[in-house]
């Protein structure tokens, strides 16, 4: 799908350079502090954090060109580490620390940019429990604790709250991530690949970015559970693709399409020779609205099998977490005046 699947809302990467942050001196710098170490208290988060922080690693990353980087990650089974794509991108070399071990050896298994997550594998893990992951989507206003390595400061935790759900990030080619979770936690450089949980430990996302002004994001618990395990088996994750642009039906668009009711996802073109050619129609003219260049004679999609897509948002979460590449779905759309259900299979998003 193209780029118009969602406007970037994502800022800096959370991802920092070495060299910076209290952390970031010689590879015998002083260890972090366990979470079997923090003293009893009767907080909530300190509880939550007591449970999490030992399955939390400082991530760094070097390559030839004495570039690199460092964030974040945590364990998910005996081997295996989760980050994100973007902190272990260009590097040549990994290591990760525990927060009751010096540096260890890792290496990447398999890296996905379109949904930012990469998995790493060590040799040998300490006695630590692995975290997992929430089993339903967390309900905004539900209490989360970001806990990582921001600016090199290790085993760092904060709090805050899930502040929306099915948020779109960008992505590399103009695509988008779907279903991410936003959250007011504050987020630095460095937090980057870290867990963001739920006050009971599980995992509800991974975290992506911080924007600043309390904004912050991570890629979703359910996105994650898809794409893991495919990178783990093949190193990579194939992704659906429409061979779309998309924009959500604005009043403007309502106005200039006639639609009623303005919402759904309008269809302002369609790729030659991809999956929709053929079968989808794009925008083939514009109308002026207040000086604005409006697109007109696009299809408009109102539902993918049996789900309603009354934005870019709710289509993009459809279509990453129901559907997967080859697969065939009904699409209800409103063509020049009258709703039709067209059959579109979905192909394999380019490489990036």
């Amino acid at each position: 799908m193209l780029g118009a699947l969602g406007t970037a809302v994502a800022a800096t990467a959370g991802c920092q350079s070495p060299g910076t942050g209290s952390d970031s001196g010689s590879d015998t710098g002083e260890q972090p502090e366990s979470a079997d170490a923090v003293a009893q208290s009767d907080s909530v988060y300190t509880n939550v954090y007591q449970e999490v922080a030992d399955a939390v690693v400082s991530i760094r990353v070097y390559a030839e060109d004495s570039r690199g980087g460092q964030g974040s990650g945590f364990l998910i089974d005996d081997e295996h580490i989760v980050t994100n794509e973007h902190v272990v991108a260009g590097g040549d070399e990994y290591y990760v620390r525990f927060a009751d071990t010096g540096w260890r050896t890792a290496s990447v298994v398999g890296a996905d940019v379109y949904s930012d997550l990469a998995v790493l594998r060590i040799g040998a893990t300490p006695d630590v429990t692995p975290l997992s992951f929430v089993e339903t989507e967390p309900t905004v206003g539900t209490e989360v604790v970001a806990i990582g390595n921001p600016f090199g400061l290790s085993g760092s935790v904060s709090a805050g709250i899930v502040s929306g759900v099915d948020r779109t990030l960008q992505s590399a080619n103009n695509f988008s991530i779907a279903d991410a979770v936003q959250t007011d936690a504050p987020v630095n450089p460095g937090n980057s690949g870290g867990p963001l949980v739920t006050l009971e430990g599980d995992v509800v996302g991974v975290i992506n970015s911080g924007g600043g002004d309390n904004v912050a994001f991570a890629i979703s618990a359910p996105l994650t559970q898809r794409v893991v395990p495919s990178l783990i088996q093949t190193g990579d994750y194939d992704h659906p693709y429409m061979g779309v642009g998309l924009r959500s039906v604005s009043p403007r668009v309502a106005e200039a399409n006639n639609l009623d009711p303005g919402s759904g996802v309008y269809i302002t073109r369609v790729v030659s020779d991809g999956p929709a050619a053929g079968v989808l129609q794009g925008s083939d003219g514009e109308t002026t609205i207040s000086g604005t260049a409006i697109p007109t004679g696009g299809d408009v999609v109102r539902q993918m099998d049996d789900t309603p897509t009354p934005t870019r948002q709710a289509l993009g979460s459809f279509l990453a977490l129901e559907t997967s590449p080859g697969e065939t779905v009904d699409v209800l759309v409103e063509r020049d005046g009258a709703q039709e259900t067209v059959e579109l299979t979905l192909g394999t998003r380019p490489e990036p």
